[in-house]
């Protein structure tokens, strides 16, 4: 069979990328809609937030609308902000549930649904680490996001000591990603000791490989520093290459995700590995050129 011939039994370039590499595909959206076209193409997790959940609503409220009237109506005292922290549980279980299957058949290495605690906690270890207990029983495959901070540190160790998946966010260097490797190894190593499961767990530490681009261009930018403009577009990609040989050389049982992208280099320069890849779902329906 030509190559051609065997291209056009794949539904596009991602789809051919999880059929015959390593690498995963994780929709960097919880609507049902696009989560459903990123699954046929391939994609075995999703990722949710408070900003993500306001995009499902523009685009999906008519569905929601109701039920977020009978909330109101339900809590007459709760606020805005426990309506919209409700809703956002309930995107999120929706869209697990449609990971469900995915989820049994990876023994939850995939097929979760990563929803995020509330950033305003990143200074509170204990705050994090109860919201990610109560998400974490949301589904059965839910993985819960942590930022890469001070205080989120421990609160990562401690929530995989209590079996939570996590998916450490807001991580732009290697520093972070290898600290919240040793947090991960910690947490994993003190369940063994105990006796505890950790087969079906699924951690992922996440690098916002975009955005420490963007930030080395506004860097380069008020420090007057002339480089060639493409130099600065291989930051990220660099951050995340080391680190992934880095993980691999000390066998951290943590995969690298990459997301924020802001070209096509942030995934087809990372296809191969055994990580995992989040565009935008307006990436995944993009024609090839």
């Amino acid at each position: 069979m030509t190559q051609s011939a065997t291209r056009e039994s794949y539904k596009s370039l991602l789809h051919e990328m999880t059929q015959t590499t390593r690498t995963c595909l994780w929709n960097d959206s919880a609507s049902i809609e696009e989560l459903t076209y990123s699954i046929e193409h391939g994609a075995v997790g999703a990722t949710c937030n408070p900003v993500i959940v306001l995009g499902v609503l523009k685009k999906e409220m008519p569905q929601w609308k109701p039920r977020i009237q009978a909330l109101t109506e339900q809590w007459p005292n709760a606020t805005e902000e426990q309506i919209a922290w409700q809703v956002v549980r309930e995107i999120s279980a929706k869209s697990a549930a449609l990971l469900k299957p995915i989820f049994d058949a990876h023994d939850g290495r995939n097929g979760r649904l990563s929803i995020q605690t509330d950033p305003r906690l990143f200074r509170y270890t204990g705050a994090i680490v109860e919201q990610a207990e109560e998400f974490n029983r949301l589904a059965p495959n839910m993985i819960v996001k942590i930022p890469v901070t001070r205080r989120g540190i421990p609160a990562i160790e401690e929530a995989t000591y209590r079996g939570i998946s996590i998916n450490a966010t807001v991580c732009f260097t290697l520093p972070q990603c290898v600290a919240v490797a040793e947090a991960v190894e910690r947490g994993l190593k003190r369940r063994e000791r105990e006796g505890k499961e950790i087969r079906t767990m699924g951690p992922v530490c996440t690098i916002m490989v975009g955005r420490l681009d963007d930030w080395l261009k506004v860097l380069a930018e008020r420090e007057n520093i002339t480089i060639e403009p493409g130099h600065l577009e291989w930051a990220g990609v660099a951050v995340f290459k080391k680190t992934y040989k880095i993980f691999e050389e000390r066998g951290y049982r943590i995969r690298l995700l990459s997301a924020a992208f802001r070209n096509h280099m942030h995934w087809s320069e990372l296809i191969g590995g055994n990580v995992v890849i989040s565009p935008p779902y307006a990436w995944q329906v993009q024609p090839a050129s």
